[in-house]
């Protein structure tokens, strides 16, 4: 490698003798400085999941106090058929739902925050692929929408955490199904690139304009009432995290493609 000489040398300084190591001794310099990344991401990311887990704790124990005692004032409401007790009851329903939409935000915020939080084994993302269309198949076909897998059977083997790995595909397939309220189909395709396995999931939905292509990975956007503008950004980290990447294209009225793409196990 640059920098080693074919025997051991001594560097001589003021302070202090090094040996250079000979050949046999030698460590690959870019898998050293890889290693030292990914374990300076994962303290981040360590260190980001415990803040979140704080602070859901802390924003869940009012929730939850708030949300039991609208279920009591409902209660005491009940049989009730006068009109201020009717306009109360409304009231009481809005604000549940609201608790509700609360609960999912941070559910998807911790999802987004642990989603750099990896347990890492060898697996096949065929595999992954095949336990969820199986599991998604009757959703699916209750909304007319046909779940078409596309598997390549020499694909290699990648490290990878298999439930966040099937959570991103949860969270890419949900879009794609809400991007097809009339029905439609999605292509969930493998194959293998070079030394990557390659995941692409192909929508036939109302597809998105630039600006929202632009803007889909941050979080907190969102172009669906309701929605916690997290889940894109989560599948993001969730690739990042396995040294993959993701890219999409889209058309308006074209559908939509994401492409994961994976390195493969050494």
């Amino acid at each position: 490698m640059p920098g080693f000489c074919c025997h051991t040398e001594l560097v001589i300084q003021t302070s202090a003798v090094h040996v250079l190591p000979s050949p046999s001794e030698s460590v690959p310099m870019d898998s050293t400085l890889e290693q030292q990344e990914r374990d300076r991401l994962q303290s981040q990311n360590t260190e980001l999941a415990t803040l979140a887990g704080g602070l859901a704790h802390e924003i869940r124990n009012p929730l939850s106090t708030i949300g039991m005692n609208l279920e009591l004032l409902a209660e005491e409401l009940e049989g009730d058929d006068t009109q201020r007790a009717r306009r109360m009851m409304r009231r009481i329903s809005s604000l549940q739902g609201e608790c509700r939409n609360l609960e999912e935000i941070l559910n998807a915020f911790l999802q987004f925050a642990r989603a750099g939080e990896l347990h890492l084994e060898d697996g096949s993302l065929n595999d992954i692929v095949t336990d969820y269309v199986e599991f998604l198949e009757p959703q699916a076909n209750s909304m007319e929408v046909e779940l078409r897998p596309h598997l390549d059977s020499d694909l290699p083997v990648v490290l990878l955490d298999r439930s966040l790995m099937r959570q991103a595909l949860v969270n890419l397939c949900r879009n794609a199904i809400e991007a097809m309220p009339e029905g439609g189909s999605i292509d969930l395709l493998t194959r293998t690139r070079g030394d990557q396995a390659v995941l692409e999931i192909i929508d036939t939905g109302k597809g998105m304009d630039e600006k929202t292509r632009n803007q889909m990975f941050q979080a907190f956007f969102s172009t669906r009432s309701g929605g916690s503008g997290l889940g894109l950004p989560t599948v993001r980290r969730i690739v990042e995290a396995h040294q993959g990447k993701i890219s999409c294209e889209s058309e308006p009225g074209k559908g939509t493609r994401f492409m994961i793409t994976l390195p493969a196990s050494l």
